[in-house]
């Protein structure tokens, strides 16, 4: 993080909270406004587990989407989604992510995307846009490449954008930070930390995070 990218941090607000909330919710913040997201817009965030599906899934909710929709790796993380009440989740052991964004909106599919997967998850994401959709892609954990069908761009006049948060200017972090604190202090947005480690073992915490893939961030204290 460079300076600029930083926020006060409200007494209100528990410092393991606060280390909680860079890089995901300004990730999720700055490109739901780039997306041009709007309340009553519907909205996929895949990886509801992961630290931007999550942040990307409550700060669309909480500021009104219309409907927002994610996805779960397998039946465990699909079930801990709906006991945490994150709703219209597709597991994927069980379903396509594009079958199950044509269920939820009854065929209509999703006007924004932020993607943060990569893979063959891209692909699939776009082929759920609606008319007019928008998606943003920003990571790569599931692989470098794709392929995508074009027509999915063409035929319903969508947009594709990569993103990276250290190319954001200062206004645009500013803009995100007064949006993301009174959410966070309000209750409606709450970032799911799934572990506490002690700085004496990062590596532990390194470990659990890149083999046990756990359902929401892991922090380390000092």
């Amino acid at each position: 993080m460079r300076p600029e990218h930083l926020a006060l941090v409200p007494d209100a607000v528990d410092d393991v909270v606060a280390a909680s909330l860079p890089v995901a919710c300004l990730t999720a913040q700055v490109t739901l406004a780039l997306a041009g997201f709007k309340p009553g817009m519907t909205v996929l965030a895949p990886g509801i587990g992961g630290s931007v599906g999550n942040a990307t899934y409550q700060l669309a909710r909480a500021q009104g989407a219309g409907k927002v929709i994610s996805t779960a790796g397998g039946a465990a993380k699909a079930a801990t989604a709906r006991e945490l009440g994150f709703e219209n989740v597709v597991d994927l052991s069980t379903e396509g992510l594009a079958d199950g964004v044509r269920r939820i909106t009854d065929g209509k599919g999703v006007d924004i995307v932020i993607e943060s997967i990569g893979g063959s998850v891209t692909s699939e994401a776009l082929s759920s846009l609606a008319l007019g959709g928008v998606l943003i892609t920003l990571g790569y954990s599931a692989g470098r490449k794709t392929t995508i069908d074009v027509t999915d761009l063409i035929w319903k006049r969508a947009r594709m954008a990569g993103f990276s948060l250290v190319a954001q200017s200062p206004t645009a972090i500013a803009a995100a930070w007064r949006d993301i604190i009174p959410l966070i202090v309000g209750g409606s947005v709450k970032p799911i930390v799934e572990r506490i480690y002690p700085l004496a073992e990062a590596g532990e915490a390194l470990r659990h995070l890149i083999e046990d893939r756990p359902f929401g961030k892991v922090v380390l204290t000092m």
